[in-house]
């Protein structure tokens, strides 16, 4: 990929804090992590405390911070488990966020090199996407690729990139059903590739690693879909998911692009299907609603900021899909609310 300058100073890293002891994790990623601010926010239902390595630029928040910023209800409703890392996303005031889970390290290419997933991240949010046309070279910007012999010109310029998906290797993103069927399967297939994902269509996005323009699409990578209020079922892989297709309809509709591929991380062992499929089935039977729901969405002209859209969504939600089942109607709501937390953070 042709190298672009980057500010350091633009970019927070977001980690959700599961483990108390992030000692290991954190020497693991010292090499990439050293050269940026972290925002580290522990899971509110950890008791312990947590252990960090010295020698990094690091903020950590406690269930105390949340408290105080977004109260105590929004704590249990929108900040447990995995979702501890949107509030990273609420308090972070700088122009790129890259989100990575503790459960991941550095990965290395093909050449033996250790990945940079965080430069890799702002690389691919830095340069143009292509949503209008697929290139079959895949991302035309990288060094050695260019658009294809029929690619209109008048959409050579591109857009603006709000959302860069990376890959892992080790586990891969797959469903329980599949991970029980195939338990010793692992992702050794490292493809030197990023792409445009087309506009309209609809992709599974992970938070596991990720990185995104949060003054363009910020407001839209919120959580919401929950299936147990109470947070006793772990709801995080649905709750991506929904996450996901909100910021993806979000940027078709504002004209920005979301990409795919490169960078990748290495992805540890953790848990096992069988219990994965009974935290997920609900969530599982839910996708048949939630596709075309998405699919068919159009917002109005007047919506041209994520937060106008995240509020024309939510009243969607509300509309077609809550009569249907009160899980979205939940969502609707958490949705709004959302929106409301990111307006008070950021005046």
């Amino acid at each position: 990929m042709s190298k672009v300058m980057i500010n350091e100073n633009e970019v927070d890293i977001v980690i959700g804090a599961l483990n108390p002891d992030l000692t290991s994790f954190m020497e693991e990623w010292r090499p990439v992590f050293s050269r940026f601010h972290l925002i580290i926010v522990k899971d509110p239902d950890l008791k312990e405390e947590l252990k960090i390595p010295e020698g990094f630029n690091v903020h950590v928040y406690t269930k105390a911070d949340i408290d105080k910023i977004a109260g105590s209800t929004s704590t249990s409703l929108l900040f447990s488990g995995y979702s501890c890392r949107y509030f990273g996303y609420l308090v972070s005031k700088r122009k790129f966020i890259v989100s990575i889970d503790d459960d991941c390290v550095p990965a290395k290419d093909d050449m033996g090199n250790l990945i940079d997933a965080v430069s890799q991240h702002v690389q691919n949010l830095e340069t143009p996407a292509t949503p209008f046309f697929f290139n079959t070279l895949y991302d035309p910007y990288r060094k050695g690729a260019d658009f294809v012999r029929g690619y209109p010109f008048s959409l050579r310029s591109g857009v603006t990139c709000a959302l860069s998906c990376g890959l892992w290797l080790n586990l891969a993103d797959y469903d329980a059903p599949t991970q029980a069927l195939k338990p010793t399967e692992r992702n050794s297939r490292y493809v030197d590739a990023v792409l445009t994902v087309p506009v309209k269509a609809m992709m599974p996005v992970s938070g596991i690693n990720i990185g995104f323009n949060r003054e363009l699409v910020g407001p839209a990578l919120l959580p919401a879909l929950k299936l147990e209020q109470e947070g006793k079922v772990r709801w995080e892989t649905v709750e991506d998911l929904w996450c996901g297709m909100c910021v993806k309809v979000v940027s078709d509709h504002m004209g920005i692009g979301v990409k795919t591929g490169l960078p990748y991380v290495w992805r540890n062992e953790r848990g096992d299907a069988v219990a994965s499929l009974k935290k997920e089935w609900e969530g599982v039977k839910l996708m048949e609603d939630i596709v075309p729901f998405f699919q068919s969405l159009r917002f109005s002209e007047a919506a041209v900021t994520a937060e106008e859209c995240v509020i024309e969504l939510a009243a969607a939600v509300k509309e077609s899909l809550g009569p249907s089942n009160p899980v979205f109607e939940r969502a609707a709501e958490a949705m709004v609310q959302w929106v409301k937390l990111w307006k008070v953070v950021k005046t």
